[in-house]
């Protein structure tokens, strides 16, 4: 079947029907879409228990609209950029849906989109089935690529995608517990989620891996999500007293867990979960008991790296967004704005419109963004560019809460900026 007979039956089945419901937030500049413009969709988690991975979208739009509002050269013609905005609510099929939206009635000539397999998963697989080109970040390279079915010998033909993988989380968080005294027990949070079956995944998942490293996972199973009570799991932890937890969990879930581990009284030394303790608005409520959680950190303004779309340094680009937005930075800032830098550059480099061409564009990415060098042909399978991962811990830093490099025995080009400490109770 080809392209136009697919796009044909999608229209046919009523998709594009569902898709139409879709929340269209609306472009930050409008122009008139023609064989002059280039057409960028964009699915990102607005609202819903992700939406906090999109925080920085409405500044990263004003940035790329400020630096690129003027049109881009592309095979020596002058096109203007227009970028089509859509909440993907945090739900894998409104993720889908409005992928399909930006297909079949936007027309958009690529997609991007990112913040978790619940909403690029989805998003790939749509442009994927309709031959659209389309570039992806901020999910572990393994949930997005062997959580669409992703073949190693073959990979994908439109869909691309850059982040690290479950092997540097994995790295660098046992990096990060060998740094204190510890008894190797490990209490373990996995969900019932791409994230969560992959990285509690029994033969390419953490638990192998920790078992060859002397490490004891006490794993209960997956959960479904929300949850709102953890008292078998904390139990369970407690009677095997693992001083470390991790796992992958939802900030609204993760502050379920926390809180009720307090009134519990289970009080491990090293809390490392990914997702929900990677932001400041997520650990605010926490008040004094964020000092000393720790997680992944993808990115930050100690990060030296510059952007290759606006000149900017990690620390001058966190920099424009508190200055812009009164919040403090986050990692999702670096991340969304490099999705658009290599974005951009693929367009300039695709000579126009066709989809094969941009698409082939993707694949020759040579390109030093603010996250560090995207180059999809380096692997480690089809499709997938890895980036540095190194771990961070939350410190007090007079009245708030400072993210600092603890651990980067993956990275040592990104420095380390502090010692770990054992978190401390009250």
């Amino acid at each position: 079947m080809t392209v136009n007979q697919r796009r044909r039956s999608l229209l046919k089945t009523g998709v594009l029907a569902t898709a139409a419901s879709a929340a269209t937030l609306g472009a930050p500049w409008v122009r008139a879409a023609g064989r002059n413009t280039f057409k960028i969709g964009y699915v990102s988690p607005v609202t819903g228990p992700l939406a906090v991975f999109a925080e920085p979208d409405k500044f990263t739009l004003e940035q790329v609209k400020k630096t690129v509002g003027e049109g881009i050269v592309s095979g020596g013609k002058k096109y203007a950029i227009e970028i089509v905005y859509k909440d993907s609510q945090s739900n894998p099929n409104r993720a889908s849906s409005a992928a399909a939206e930006l297909i079949l009635r936007d027309k958009v000539d690529l997609v991007v989109a990112a913040s978790t397999p619940a909403t690029t998963n989805p998003v790939a697989d749509q442009c994927e089935l309709n031959g659209v080109p389309c570039i992806t970040n901020d999910t572990p390279w393994q949930p997005h690529f062997f959580g669409r079915k992703g073949d190693p010998k073959k990979g994908f033909e439109w869909t691309y995608h850059f982040f690290w993988g479950l092997e540097d989380v994995i790295g660098t968080f046992t990096g990060l517990w060998t740094q204190i005294p510890t008894d190797k027990t490990v209490g373990a949070l996995w969900p019932n989620d791409e994230d969560g079956n992959a990285w509690g995944d029994a033969k390419m998942g953490f638990p192998p891996v920790l078992a060859s490293k002397g490490f004891k996972v006490v794993d209960r199973g997956r959960f479904q999500t929300p949850i709102n009570d953890f008292s078998s799991f904390i139990s369970a932890f407690r009677d095997a007293n693992a001083d470390i937890v991790t796992g992958v969990v939802s900030p609204p879930d993760f502050a379920n867990f926390w809180n009720q581990a307090g009134q519990k009284d289970f009080r491990p030394k090293i809390v490392t979960v990914a997702k929900a303790t990677e932001f400041p608005a997520a650990i605010k409520a926490f008040g004094d008991r964020a000092d000393g959680l720790t997680v992944e950190l993808w990115w930050s303004p100690a990060h030296p790296f510059n952007s290759s779309l606006t000149g900017q340094t990690s620390r001058q680009l966190a920099d424009a967004y508190t200055a812009a937005t009164g919040r403090p930075w986050t990692m999702p800032v670096g991340f969304k704005h490099s999705l658009f830098e290599v974005a951009i550059d693929t367009l300039k480099r695709a000579g126009g419109k066709d989809p094969k061409a941009i698409r082939d564009a993707i694949v020759a990415t040579h390109l030093d963004t603010i996250v560090g060098p995207i180059d999809f042909k380096t692997g480690p399978v089809p499709n997938i560019s890895k980036t540095p991962l190194v771990s961070g811990q939350w410190q007090k830093r007079g009245k708030g809460m400072d993210l600092l490099i603890v651990e980067n025995s993956l990275a040592p080009n990104i420095a380390r900026q502090t010692e770990l400490q054992a978190i401390k109770y009250a």
